[in-house]
C-alpha cells in the first residue's frame, strides 16, 4: 500500500473534525466542566451528610424504637438531590441542581 492511498476503512469526516474543534473552543463546554467539578464536590459533601443521617437515624431508632420523621424527610431530600446531581453529571439533564438553576428538593417522597 502506498502512502498516497487512504485505507478503505479510514473515513475522513471533515465536518466532524470541525465540530470537534468548535466544541473544544466552546465556552459552554468548558463552563459545563467547571460545573461538573463543583457538583462532584457537592455530591461528596452530600454523601457525607447522608452517612450522618443514616447513623443518626439508626441510633434514634435504637434508643426510641421509632423512626425520626425529620431525618426521614432530610434523607429523602438528600436522595432527590443526589439523583439530580447524577442526572446532570451523566448528561441526562441540562438543569443545574441546587444552588444554581433549581431549588432544594422537597423531603416528600415522589
Amino acid at each position: 500500500m502506498s502512502d498516497d492511498n487512504t485505507p478503505a476503512d479510514h473515513v475522513v469526516d471533515e465536518g466532524g473534525e470541525k465540530a470537534m474543534e468548535e466544541n473544544l473552543k466552546s465556552r459552554s463546554t468548558w463552563l459545563r466542566l467547571v460545573f461538573m467539578v463543583i457538583f462532584y464536590f457537592l455530591i461528596s459533601v452530600a454523601a457525607m451528610v447522608t452517612t450522618a443521617v443514616v447513623v443518626l437515624g439508626f441510633f434514634w431508632l435504637l434508643f426510641t424504637g421509632d423512626a425520626n420523621q425529620q431525618l426521614k424527610r432530610l434523607g429523602q431530600s438528600l436522595a432527590s438531590y443526589l439523583s439530580e446531581i447524577i442526572r446532570y453529571l451523566t448528561f441526562n439533564s441540562d438543569q443545574k441542581p441546587f444552588p444554581f438553576d433549581a431549588g432544594w428538593p422537597s423531603g416528600d417522597p415522589d
